[in-house]
């Protein structure tokens, strides 16, 4: 008698499905302003940049780790900086780049505004009426 296994293949996620888990799990930490942009036509250090705030320390450190549990299963983050301060963590998973400021500190350096020319993927509907309703 043989048993026959069958091969349990691992999820991978595109890069687009991937950014939109990365919004989706930085609003279950109340991340405000979030925001994706596409910016693989106008730079070559990655495909997707995700901007989000947060209300403190505490929290800004919250949301890249709800991130990176959340993608872990899909690889590990290849580099993280500012995590200990919690005033600006960013997080390279390679063709996505993710930026969670403290909010003071985003509107000093501006990212947004640097980034001006890229489009911006439109956030699922769960997401946008949420920052909405916390405006």
């Amino acid at each position: 008698m043989t048993i026959k296994k069958k091969a349990v293949e691992k999820q991978n996620p595109t890069p687009q499905e991937r950014v939109i888990m990365c919004a989706e799990l930085a609003s279950d930490k109340k991340a405000f302003d979030i925001r994706i942009l596409e910016i693989s036509k106008i730079s070559s250090i990655a495909d997707y940049l995700v901007i989000a705030s947060g209300g403190s320390d505490r929290q800004v450190q919250a949301i890249a780790d709800s991130i990176r549990v959340g993608l872990k299963k899909y690889g590990k983050v290849n580099d993280i900086e500012g995590e200990s301060e919690g005033k600006w963590i960013v997080m390279d998973y390679g063709d996505i780049l993710v930026h969670i400021f403290h909010e003071p500190v985003r509107r000093y350096y501006d990212l947004d505004g640097l980034w001006r020319m890229a489009p911006e993927v439109e956030l699922p509907a769960s997401i946008r009426n949420e920052q909405r309703e916390s405006d």
